[in-house]
């Protein structure tokens, strides 16, 4: 199956973070391809994979970068997919800060949705929630995931109310 989503990273070291997008692409049914495409180290490479993605049938990117997180906001502004900014708090960050205002703080016209400080999985998430727009059973996928989360939630509750806050504590 030709892969939906994209994801990119500027780095193997990114990887941890990037693999949680693609975990959740795989538990809700989604196909997609990761690879390592660096914007400072790679320019040529970065701008061949944004100007190919759409005919290699790419529906949405999710680009991850640490530091000065120049990836996202570069592939955005080579495509008109729809690009998921993930920053990275790396080894060489400001506390993540740096990747945060990099990707969040976009000129107008380059748009680049941004999830939080090391969100792979909820980048994931939005990515399928963009592929299940147009396809009903990534969505129906989505609709089943956020049921177990509806329930969890309810279960929690239900001991908190029945235990009491003080004995859950104890365990």
């Amino acid at each position: 199956m030709k892969p939906q989503v994209g994801i990119i990273m500027g780095s193997q070291s990114d990887l941890p973070i990037m693999a949680e997008a693609a975990q959740m692409l795989e538990e809700l049914g989604v196909s997609y391809e990761l690879t390592v495409v660096s914007a400072h180290r790679t320019p040529q490479r970065m701008i061949d994979y944004a100007h190919s993605a759409r005919e290699r049938g790419i529906k949405v990117i999710v680009a991850g970068a640490g530091g000065a997180a120049h990836l996202p906001g570069m592939v955005a502004s080579m495509t008109s997919l729809p690009v998921i900014g993930v920053p990275i708090k790396s080894s060489n960050s400001i506390d993540g800060w740096d990747s945060i205002l990099s990707i969040l703080q976009m000129p107008g016209g380059i748009p680049v949705a941004t999830v939080a400080l090391n969100g792979g999985k909820n980048a994931g998430i939005l990515a399928a929630s963009i592929v299940g727009s147009f396809d009903p059973k990534v969505g129906e996928n989505l609709d089943a995931y956020k049921k177990t989360l509806k329930e969890k939630v309810e279960e929690s509750a239900a001991q908190i109310e029945a235990k009491g806050w003080k004995e859950l504590l104890k365990k």
